[in-house]
């Protein structure tokens, strides 16, 4: 699929650190609950941390206890790709970036939160950033 922005393999590594290439573009794993917005309860909107497009808000994030941040929906579902997942023995779901394809994580349904659509974006936050609205 043809992204709105698209860079060489060489111009990645040299925009993000190794940490973040590895998850944003192999799409790897930070390991459960060191990451920056895992406990995060400031006011603002998390967007792409390889694009800076808007993906994300507070008011969706909830504390699902899982280890990275957790939100029940994504801004709008056109800044967001799904790709199906059938790695390391399991069914899951994708999320990427919708403008650069980079991985965040992975969204479940039907795990029984108290949320309004029963949906779990687990999302590696270092794959965010944080921008958080002003006073």
């Amino acid at each position: 699929m043809g992204y709105e922005i698209e860079k060489t393999d060489a111009e990645w590594r040299e925009q993000l650190s190794p940490a973040e290439y590895a998850v944003l573009r192999e799409a790897g794993t930070e390991r459960a609950f060191v990451g920056e917005y895992t406990d995060t309860k400031t006011v603002g909107v998390y967007a792409c941390r390889a694009c800076g497009n808007e993906l994300f808000s507070s008011e969706t994030k909830f504390e699902s206890h899982c280890g990275w941040p957790s939100y029940f929906a994504p801004l709008a579902e056109d800044r967001v790709q799904y790709i199906k997942d059938d790695s390391h023995g399991m069914r899951r779901v994708e999320v990427r970036c919708a403008k650069c394809g980079s991985h965040l994580g992975h969204v479940f349904d039907g795990e029984g939160y108290n949320t309004p659509t029963d949906q779990r974006y687990c999302i590696n936050s270092i794959s965010l950033t944080l921008r958080p609205k002003e006073a």
